[in-house]
């Protein structure tokens, strides 16, 4: 895959796919959103985080993917990715089959592809001051663009913490888990994100359609 950063183009062999759950920080919410699935038929997970491994092929900077039925939604999440040595951090979209997620978390990640920005950070020009970094998602609904999702990283574990849990190789890429849905999870067709960078006035942005596909029996 072809990244940028700081205009210079990077291309990076991902062989290795992650998606991190459960990693809010605050550890009473979390158990809160567990107990509030477990409701709903969602097993809970086997530990606190959770490192779900899919298909490394599922990353993509398509500005369009394509979802069987209308059940997927998509959430904001900082990537961290680790190529040659060098640690990045980007953005990407957890787009997960919510129908799914009652029979398998991890086959409903495995469902639906990932979409991922173009441009990347050095996570060392970050890690001093990850925690006032933002994440915001914005849906199209209703004929209007709407808040979906905004928060600061100060919500979700250390990157570095979630990085030495998972013991990634090199050629991995994670995403790292994401924020509460203003008005609860639910599909949209269209999907603004960013991460915000305030202290050195940078953003890195992504933008993607979904094209819903029939159900077919």
């Amino acid at each position: 895959m072809k990244f940028f950063c700081e205009n210079q183009p990077l291309d990076v062999n991902i062989q290795h796919l992650y998606v991190a759950g459960w990693t809010g920080r605050d550890a009473a919410a979390v158990q809160h959103h567990i107990d509030e699935l477990a409701e709903l038929g969602v097993a809970p997970p086997s530990q606190v985080p959770l490192y779900y491994r899919v298909s490394e092929n599922l990353l993509t900077q398509a500005d369009e993917i394509e979802v069987v039925g209308a059940t997927s939604s998509g959430e904001v999440e900082p990537m961290l990715l680790l190529a040659d040595g060098q640690l990045w951090l980007g953005l990407a979209s957890d787009h997960t089959d919510r129908e799914l997620e009652a029979y398998s978390v991890a086959a409903s990640k495995q469902a639906c592809v990932k979409p991922a920005a173009q441009d990347l950070w050095k996570f060392a020009d970050v890690k001093e001051h990850l925690d006032q970094l933002t994440l915001s998602c914005e849906i199209f609904e209703a004929g209007a663009w709407v808040p979906y999702q905004r928060g600061s990283l100060a919500a979700i574990r250390p990157l570095a913490d979630l990085l030495m849990g998972a013991d990634m190789p090199d050629q991995s890429a994670m995403l790292c888990g994401t924020l509460g849905a203003k008005g609860g999870v639910r599909p949209a067709a269209h999907y603004k994100m960013r991460l915000s960078d305030p202290v050195r006035n940078q953003c890195i942005e992504l933008t993607y359609s979904v094209r819903t596909l029939p159900v077919v029996a």
